[in-house]
């Protein structure tokens, strides 16, 4: 049995556009054992997908930490394929500490470099090169049924908001009193999702408040009830497009949808609002691009 490598580390939006990679990788290598490396947030959710066989984590050790260099060359070694799906300077460094084995992906002298135009490329079509270059012909649309857990009960019909993002890029946020606003003239209830730090946004916005009260299998779960999702530049709206989710997604200067936006299950594109800042985003224009 063959034994095949993928190396995805995050972030979460990272890691949900990286899905139907993770799936063309498992219906190529059908009969092959597949290991997945990454970082502790994100075992749990990929543990329970159909694609992997092993989930090793990645403790990203500094390149001084011989210990921990060990560990992770023992965690690289042994395989006769590697994806590397992050493609960073870090992961493309693997290579040399793996031994050189056959890999796809971005380091000097590995057997199946991706094309140089990737940097010109969304992060979907991005990975369906590098796939291709390695022999892996198309991107499926994948099954994910498995991402599920319970909620609490719900309105029949609502709206998911998604007003924060990473805390260190507060330029990807529309402000909260616009978000309260935006939730005034939809004429279905609101809930707010995001983690634990975010729930002040929702005492400002109002409505259901089940920040810091969802891990991902759940959240795919209110995500899958909502008639429209609409949110910042943040990872649960690239979930809510991978589940088919109606979305508006919010972006100013500080990210290019073009490379970054979240995307629908077969590929498309929901729909996107860009302003060079994301408070002169009028909130007359976001209802009025309501699918």
């Amino acid at each position: 049995m063959s034994r095949i490598l993928v190396i995805r580390h995050g972030a979460f939006g990272d890691i949900v556009l990286s899905l139907p990679a993770m799936a063309a990788i498992r219906a190529h290598h059908r009969h092959a054992e597949i290991t997945l490396l990454t970082t502790k947030p994100y075992s749990p959710l990929l543990a329970a997908s159909p694609w992997f066989d092993r989930i090793d984590i990645d403790s990203k050790p500094e390149w001084w930490n011989l210990p921990g260099l060990w560990r992770l060359r023992r965690h690289l070694s042994g395989f006769d394929m590697v994806y590397d799906l992050q493609t960073s300077g870090r992961s493309s460094r693997y290579f040399t500490l793996a031994g050189r084995p056959p890999w796809s992906g971005i380091a000097a002298g590995c057997a199946f470099p991706d094309d140089s135009s990737r940097i010109t490329l969304h992060t979907r079509e991005r990975l369906e090169q590098q796939l291709r270059l390695a022999g892996i012909p198309s991107l499926p649309q994948p099954d994910l049924s498995w991402l599920a857990g319970p909620v609490p009960d719900l309105p029949a019909s609502y709206a998911v908001l998604v007003p924060g993002g990473a805390p260190h890029r507060p330029k990807k946020r529309f402000p909260a009193g616009k978000f309260r606003e935006v939730a005034a003239g939809l004429k279905m209830p609101v809930v707010v999702v995001g983690t634990a730090g975010e729930k002040p946004l929702a005492e400002v916005i109002g409505g259901t408040d089940l920040t810091g009260k969802t891990d991902f299998f759940q959240l795919a779960t209110v995500f899958r009830g909502a008639a429209l999702a609409i949110g910042n530049d943040t990872g649960p709206m690239h979930l809510a497009a991978a589940l088919g989710v109606p979305c508006i997604s919010l972006f100013s200067a500080a990210s290019n949808p073009a490379l970054t936006a979240p995307r629908t299950p077969d590929g498309g594109w929901p729909i996107t609002l860009r302003r060079k800042t994301l408070a002169e985003l009028p909130v007359a224009q976001v209802l009025a691009a309501l699918p």
